[in-house]
């Protein structure tokens, strides 16, 4: 188990090897007038040339530290939705918000289902699905770390917005309120029982939805950041919702990667779970094996495994279209510890007068204060 000095220098790190980065390319545009916006957050998206009425839609969920610019980038969503044929919403976190652009997960205010982050983001999605005459019943979530967890806000406070949802490097939804509970869940700590994170969600959504929502939850084992236990509580958690058991009804093995699936009782996925042995914190990808999609950097672990064509297969994005050899699932090429390019180490930190001062350091650094 990590020390908590340990998960607050690896949020450092990543931190400044995230803002060292270089610019690259946006392909986004605003998405304007969509609500009132009582989480005060931007609304970028990317809608492909010529894209047709009753195209799904994607909502990406950057990172602390991350922009929907630089996420859409590493990630591949918008080169994937010209091949592919559907929407991409990517909302993003302002500063003000957050210092360091988390969305915040851990925040009762924004985590409800009306008045905050997650009512935002609902009102980007209507609007969306409206503007662009979209099907309303093919639209997806994804996000990583804080983006992650905010995925599982979206999809327990908004469950008939989305068929489905991917939570890469997350936690579970209501798991922590406020900035202490947030610490110890990211190491791994202190989680209410199963029984009582469903009921959380059960409860997050007011009336019982039509559908849950089916959930795609991955982690590396090499987690440091957030702890991988989390990928275990958040598949218990998605268990209780849909009824299941605690044994998957499948579970498939690779060299590097371990991926588990639990079905309903139509025999469709509702909940499946993939580990990455040796990942550390970020989205897998593979660019090289899709032909580009895709950018390694901070938070993007070229690992060998294409997770956004992964996802997108698994939600029915892609048809016949074929990015990658066909294999039984990705296989990770090497070491899966770090990106490439490798985030640099962070300055040291200036030596603090006092007690109180590292505290506020550290919480700063973690995105858990202002």
């Amino acid at each position: 188990m990590p020390r908590l000095s340990e998960t607050i220098e690896r949020l450092i790190a990543g931190q400044s090897a995230n803002a060292a980065r270089a610019d690259v390319p946006d392909r986004l545009v605003d998405l304007t007038d969509f609500g009132n916006d009582p989480g005060t957050l931007r609304a970028r998206c990317y809608i492909p040339a010529g894209l047709k009425a009753g195209a799904p839609l994607v909502v990406a969920l950057h990172g602390c530290t991350q922009d929907a610019a630089g996420y859409d980038h590493g990630t591949g969503w918008s080169t994937l939705a010209d091949r592919a044929g559907f929407a991409v919403l990517l909302p993003e976190q302002r500063q003000r918000n957050n210092a360091n652009r988390c969305f915040n997960w851990f925040e009762p205010a924004d985590i409800a289902r009306r008045g905050g982050e997650a009512e935002s983001i609902a009102q980007m999605v209507e609007t969306m699905v409206a503007r662009h005459a979209l099907d309303p019943a093919r639209v997806f979530v994804t996000g990583l770390s804080a983006g992650g967890a905010m995925t599982a806000v979206m999809l327990a406070t908004w469950p008939e917005l989305f068929t489905g949802g991917a939570i890469i490097g997350g936690l579970p939804y209501a798991t922590a309120l406020g900035v202490p509970q947030a610490l110890e869940r990211m190491r791994g700590r202190g989680w209410a029982d199963d029984a009582g994170a469903t009921r959380a969600v059960r409860d997050a959504a007011g009336a019982r939805p039509d559908h849950w929502p089916r959930v795609s939850i991955w982690h590396g084992t090499a987690d440091h950041t957030v702890a991988a236990a989390n990928a275990d509580r958040l598949a218990a958690q998605w268990r209780g919702i849909h009824g299941l058991p605690l044994a998957p009804d499948t579970s498939d093995h690779g060299e590097h990667w371990h991926h588990s699936r639990w079905r309903d009782a139509a025999g469709r996925d509702a909940v499946e779970l993939w580990m990455i042995e040796g990942m550390g914190h970020g989205v897998p990808i593979a660019p090289g094996a899709t032909a580009g999609l895709g950018a390694a950097g901070p938070f993007m672990l070229d690992v060998g495994i294409a997770s956004t064509e992964v996802i997108a297969r698994g939600w029915g994005l892609l048809g016949g279209a074929t990015l990658a050899p066909p294999r039984a699932a990705p296989v990770v090429a090497g070491p899966a510890t770090s990106a490439s390019p490798a985030p640099q180490p962070a300055p040291a930190p200036s030596p603090a007068r006092g007690p109180q001062e590292v505290i506020e350091r550290a919480l700063r650094a973690a995105g858990l204060m202002r």
